[in-house]
């Protein structure tokens, strides 16, 4: 940030309260696109972070301006393309679903590119007995077994024939989270996190910028209508 002070800085949403404290805008991976267009179009250039992959993404739709962190999710980083082609001719009329987190090689193959919401609604709307190879955290694939029980679902592959794991999609960060400890801390009030209150109306500036743009979105109002400029406490 120091070193490009021309910048507008974006973050993803999985960031810390000291990284959004850095930040001019917080995005999801749904609201993303919408935003980086609304920069360009604003003359904006843009310091990308955390994720690689999804920030090539973007710059490649948007066209934008866009320096990207040399960061990646330790899930989507490991779908390999050349596996997915082999596993697309195993099922040439599947419908390949990827977040945009993944390699480029593995995007590009892609029916459908979006958020977790969007590729969670792919699935829905499929007919009885689709066939979907999912590049997202295993986890989600339970979530969308729930929703649609007709579908066939096949995880997207993150090593080749010799590996132990076919595919090993799986955050073991996430996975820490469990009903038990969740109940615990409910009830206990253990596991507190803290946040510096320094920190704190910094960190918020970027949300609710991004939350201020989305409402103006869903609600038809010009893209920046509601958005607090840039410099505001």
């Amino acid at each position: 940030c120091d070193a490009h002070p021309d910048r507008k800085v974006v973050v993803y949403a999985n960031t810390s309260a000291a990284v959004k404290a850095r930040a001019d805008w917080m995005v999801t991976s749904s609201c993303a696109l919408a935003i980086v267009n609304h920069l360009k179009e604003q003359g904006e250039k843009i310091l990308w972070a955390p994720d690689r992959h999804l920030g090539k993404y973007i710059q490649q739709q948007t066209g934008a301006d866009m320096l990207l962190w040399q960061g990646a999710c330790i899930v989507h980083d490991e779908f390999k393309g050349l596996e997915l082609e082999l596993l697309r001719q195993q099922y040439p009329g599947a419908k390949i679903l990827v977040h945009p987190e993944s390699p480029t090689r593995v995007v590009q193959q892609a029916d459908v590119v979006g958020s977790t919401s969007q590729l969670l609604k792919a699935v829905i709307d499929g007919a009885e007995g689709d066939t979907f190879v999912v590049a997202t955290d295993k986890g989600i694939m339970h979530r969308m077994r729930q929703l649609a029980p007709g579908r066939n679902l096949i995880e997207a592959p993150t090593a080749g024939n010799s590996a132990t794991c076919k595919s090993c999609a799986h955050c073991p960060w996430m996975a820490m989270n469990g009903l038990a400890d969740v109940a615990r801390v409910l009830e206990t009030g253990a596991n507190a996190v803290h946040v510096d209150p320094a920190l704190i109306p910094r960190a918020r500036m970027p949300i609710d910028r991004m939350l201020a743009f989305t409402a103006a979105l869903k609600n038809g109002q010009p893209a920046g209508a509601l958005v607090p400029h840039f410099g505001a406490a």
